[in-house]
């Protein structure tokens, strides 16, 4: 995590977790900003960097692990979660896992959420990506 002080109403503080498998690609897991956690989208590979064995469930737990080890960077949990945006490769296939992903790791009040199907993701073995926006309680 970025060891930078407390986020002023006007300071933008970057969030890494190691290994940071976004420093690359010049972008950051995550960023406090204006009161809140933007997290990047996170998909279902592992602390080496691999895409998880299994179907879409385990990537997609994987994506949620991946996104909660994000906002504890940030000082953040899944109960700060008020936005959540879900990428898919196969909607109709997939929907069930979804709503049971969302069972698992969130809990009332409910965030607000966007669950969209898209072609491909930046990988071709990854079959969804998780983002989410949090309250910044630090």
């Amino acid at each position: 995590m970025s060891n930078s002080p407390a986020a002023d109403a006007g300071s933008i503080l970057q969030v890494a977790t190691e290994p940071d498998w976004y420093e690359p690609y010049n972008i950051s897991q995550a960023i406090k900003a204006g009161g809140f956690v933007y997290v990047s989208g996170q998909a279902g590979f592992d602390e080496s960097g691999r895409t998880v064995e299994g179907g879409f469930a385990e990537q997609g737990r994987q994506a949620f692990r991946n996104v909660e080890r994000v906002l504890t960077a940030a000082g953040a949990t899944f109960a700060d979660v008020v936005k959540v945006g879900i990428f898919v490769r196969d909607m109709a296939r997939d929907l069930d896992d979804v709503i049971k992903l969302r069972a698992e790791f969130l809990s009332r009040p409910y965030p607000a959420d966007t669950l969209l199907e898209v072609s491909s993701l930046a990988q071709p073995d990854w079959l969804i990506e998780v983002e989410v926006i949090a309250l910044d309680r630090s």
